[in-house]
């Protein structure tokens, strides 16, 4: 089970994923798939950036769709144990949504911004 408070991703979401990805695999030296295929592309505009033994190390995504509503910039996923309640407690404490909650059970999403305005995406935790 991944624990409360992990980072469990980070992903990048621009209205040019293509241009995107090539920009970060040309000067980070990472590599590209697919995000749906695990191909080293396809036609979704979506993308796992790899590290050099093949490992997903973040994501480039298409802003549209379901993405549409997503900041332009770097977004860490935060694992918490009920997304519910995190959200609430965001509220509370100053925090604004930003889009979502999206989806349902382990995996939801919402992003919310903090009270200095930084971004972030809090998961529910993907790992039961």
């Amino acid at each position: 089970m991944t624990r409360p408070g992990s980072l469990i991703g980070l992903d990048l979401t621009v209205p040019n994923a293509p241009e995107v990805r090539d920009f970060y695999a040309a000067v980070v030296g990472w590599g590209v798939q697919g995000l749906r295929t695990g191909e080293d592309y396809d036609d979704t505009d979506d993308y796992f950036m790899t590290g050099h033994d093949g490992t997903p190390v973040a994501g480039v995504c298409q802003q549209a769709g379901e993405n549409a509503d997503l900041p332009p910039r770097w977004m860490p996923y935060i694992s918490v144990d009920d997304l519910g309640a995190a959200v609430q407690k965001a509220r509370d404490l100053g925090g604004l949504v930003v889009a979502g909650p999206k989806g349902e059970g382990p995996g939801a999403y919402c992003v919310v911004q903090d009270p200095a305005g930084a971004t972030l995406a809090l998961m529910q935790n993907p790992e039961p």
